[in-house]
């Protein structure tokens, strides 16, 4: 008796071009999908700010009229000043008021000076800039290269020595950094920088560097803790992958394996925790700025608080939550550019 066999025919498969051009934007486009989803979410967040930013202002207690005119507040000097800051119209009106003239760049009058708030800001923000940059630059390349060294030397003395320094600077605060700084530097041991980085204005920042050590060194210590921590548990992590120790093998040399094929695995996560050191130190200088009586924006900020300056207040606080937003997106574009897996198309 014989079988009989039959063949089947080979079953297709569709070609992978036309399945990739039918794939979602997103997936072919990750980029430029992230791009337009981190916008979206940037624009909704920065709504919500600058409603949390305004019904904060109005619960202040007291009445801001009263609270800028002081001992010189008439009912009739009240009732002008409450006109001119829109306290007599219902908050949603003066919510609406605020809002349209911030989107044609009319960002009110300080009620301390009278002078523009753009002007007011303008004049500081450049210095703020400086400090924000110099230390972010500093304490990044500070942080990263110790981290290196240290993953590259794990569990030697130089590794548990660092290790023990950044959980203590970690548990400090800014203003107890910078009190010992001039402590330090400045008063009782050495005399090397000034206590004060009292810039005059007009001047650039850099005019004097000195006046910028100080502050300087106390937010590159400040940073310092948590991107050495992500660097060496980063570089820890590709050091023992199965990629690191297939090189080691093969003889290529200690320092080509951490440089070329560790570190640039371990980027994305680095570029993140470095980003949010970013934006920590937009707040950070509120603290450092205000303590060595640096004249930028987060100074401007405690002042226009103790004056109850709304306007000064209400543009400052929006300006650092533009910048949380735009960090935000310039990290997660730059990780995901240095990340060749994560935006391949799938």
């Amino acid at each position: 008796m014989s079988i009989s066999t039959t063949t089947e025919p080979a079953a297709t498969t569709p070609d992978a071009g036309p399945s990739s051009s039918r794939a979602p934007y997103r997936r072919r486009h990750p980029i430029a999908w992230m791009i337009l989803v981190r916008t979206a979410l940037g624009l909704i967040t920065i709504f919500a700010v600058s409603v949390v930013i305004f019904l904060a202002t109005k619960a202040l207690p007291g009445n801001a009229a009263y609270a800028v005119l002081g001992q010189s507040a008439t009912p009739e000097r009240v009732a002008a000043l409450e006109r001119e800051m829109d306290l007599n119209h219902p908050m949603i009106g003066q919510y609406v008021s605020w809002v349209g003239g911030v989107l044609h760049g009319d960002f009110g009058t300080s009620l301390s000076n009278g002078q523009p708030v753009s002007t007011l800001v303008a004049s500081r923000l450049g210095n703020s800039a400086a400090l924000v940059v110099v230390a972010g630059v500093v304490g990044t390349l500070f942080a990263s290269a110790l981290g290196l060294i240290a993953a590259a030397r794990r569990d030697s003395w130089f590794d548990h020595i660092l290790s023990v320094i950044a959980f203590v600077v970690t548990a400090l605060p800014e203003f107890v950094v910078a009190i010992a700084l001039v402590i330090v530097f400045s008063v009782n041991v050495f005399h090397w920088f000034p206590a004060v980085s009292a810039i005059p204005p007009g001047d650039s920042p850099f005019s004097n560097v000195s006046m910028l050590v100080l502050p300087v060194a106390t937010l590159t210590l400040v940073l310092f803790p948590y991107i050495f921590r992500m660097v060496r548990g980063a570089m820890i992590e590709a050091i023992e992958s199965d990629y690191a120790e297939m090189a080691e093998l093969k003889g290529i040399p200690r320092w080509r394996i951490l440089l070329v094929h560790a570190f640039p695995n371990s980027l994305p996560s680095v570029i993140q925790v470095i980003g949010l050191n970013l934006l920590y130190l937009a707040g950070g200088i509120v603290v450092v700025e205000y303590v060595f009586n640096y004249p930028g924006i987060g100074a401007l900020l405690v002042d226009a608080v103790s004056n109850r300056d709304i306007p000064t207040i209400q543009f400052i606080v929006l300006l650092l939550a533009v910048f949380y937003v735009f960090v935000n997106i310039a990290t997660d574009l730059v990780a995901l550019l240095a990340s060749p897996r994560s935006r391949a198309v799938r």
